[in-house]
């Protein structure tokens, strides 16, 4: 089998990727640390969902401070707000999260206001009733199984809102806590509703009729395995089963529609594994001998980034498909993922 031999890259090339390879080895895993210690998150999120959210918290806060207004005249309603303002993000921001559902949403606040207004009125230091409010409150919820932070600020309002809220005494976890519960419970569901992507509670997400993502080989995770993993964890983390479950599903569904084919791999052309961060790297085809047959129709490939030990090798056109996730091209020396027909 006769080899063309492959064109030499310029010098202008390769000084250009070795400044990639460097600026990739130094910068960006130094970036990418930077946002993973300040938490920024990398979910992307189409802008009709992001201004859905805040058209749905607008109207909840709306209504909510009406009704607390009204019960609680003065500054004092206002702090029962902020804590709603908080649950208004989660119910319409993430309405499938864990921490968004009716039960930790109803008896994080309701629970918080018995407390907040216990350490009220039983503790005459306002530092150490408000302290103690919040602590007992996370604590109780932790046991009682309904985390919801917004839950934390309604039993310190309990405490800082002063006469107002002592006046009413318990009956504030009626009024303006429990109704303000009603209003926004009931525009998450009537709103969330108008979306099928956003029914709300996530129970009737779950139970709705769907089209299945990916027939595949991926086996789905049973409430068992989540459960045992969970305690492997040992803290509390903020996503269900069945999302967790549709995520993996998605991604494998994504990744065997990006596979490459052999067809597609040719002399000259620089290609990437697709994986993350360490595991990450690209090969370039410097040489080919086209052949009918698929276990003799080999390629040449250098490795030009990456930290893999396979530096280059000859190996079939099939089996650098099956290793190849996308191709990669350079543009003003950066190199870029070449964008897909579909």
């Amino acid at each position: 089998m006769q080899i063309k031999k492959a064109r030499i890259d310029d010098d202008k090339t390769f000084s250009k990727v070795a400044v990639f390879m460097k600026l990739s080895k130094n910068n960006s895993p130094l970036i990418a640390n930077i946002s993973h210690f300040f938490g920024v998150s990398q979910t992307p999120v189409s802008h009709s969902e992001k201004i859905i959210s805040a058209l749905g918290g607008f109207i909840a806060i709306f209504c909510i401070m009406a009704v607390s207004h009204h019960y609680i005249p003065g500054a004092a309603s206002m702090g029962i707000v902020a804590s709603m303002g908080a649950s208004a993000v989660l119910l319409f921001a993430v309405p499938h999260g864990p921490l968004s559902q009716p039960w930790p949403l109803i008896g994080s606040h309701l629970l918080s206001a018995f407390v907040g207004v216990a350490c009220a009125l039983w503790i005459k230091d306002p530092i150490l009733a408000g302290s103690l409010a919040v602590g007992i409150s996370i604590g109780l919820m932790y046991y009682l199984k309904c985390i919801h932070p917004p839950g934390g600020a309604t039993a310190l309002t309990a405490v800082v809102a002063g006469d107002a809220v002592q006046h009413l005494g318990f009956g504030f976890m009626l009024t303006p806590v429990l109704l303000n519960l009603v209003v926004i419970f009931g525009v998450a569901m009537l709103f969330n509703g108008l979306f099928y992507w956003r029914r709300y509670p996530a129970y009737l997400q779950q139970t709705q009729k769907q089209v299945p993502v990916a027939q595949s080989d991926f086996e789905s995770l049973s409430h068992q395995d989540f459960i045992e993993a969970l305690k492997e964890i040992d803290s509390f983390v903020d996503i269900n089963e069945y999302d967790l479950n549709r995520i993996l599903d998605l991604v494998y569904h994504s990744q065997k529609q990006h596979n490459m084919v052999p067809e597609e791999i040719h002399l000259g052309g620089v290609y990437s594994n697709g994986k993350i961060g360490s595991n990450w790297s690209m090969r370039k085809i410097i040489d080919e001998g086209h052949d009918d047959h698929s276990n003799t129709d080999y390629v040449i490939f250098k490795q030009i980034a990456g930290q893999e030990k396979k530096k280059n090798d000859c190996i079939t056109r099939q089996e650098f498909a099956r290793w190849a996730k996308y191709e990669m091209h350079q543009v003003e020396g950066r190199w870029q993922r070449v964008a897909t027909k579909d």
